[in-house]
């Protein structure tokens, strides 16, 4: 049986990886795309599902102590943002 062929643009910085990771490795860019493509098609994990469940089990994961509100501006406006007063 023939194989497909598909034609694909890929972003400047993305290519660059993609032909580093191939030079390093000493395997075709196209090969890799072919493997990186069949682990996402094959991993039945990879749903795509909505922005909530990608990140559901990280909800209140992250613990933020007075002095880390003291040094880092992110974490205050985190703080203040989401949590109820």
């Amino acid at each position: 049986m023939k194989d497909d062929q598909l034609t694909l643009r890929l972003p400047a910085d993305m290519a660059r990886l993609l032909r580093g990771r191939a030079k390093a490795s000493g395997v075709p860019a196209s090969q890799l795309v072919r493997d990186a493509l069949q682990a996402y098609l094959t991993e039945p994990n990879q749903a795509p599902g909505s922005a909530w469940d990608r990140v559901a089990q990280l909800v209140g994961s992250i613990a933020l102590d007075r002095t880390a509100l003291k040094r880092d501006p992110i974490a205050a406006q985190m703080r203040a943002h989401n949590w109820r007063k």
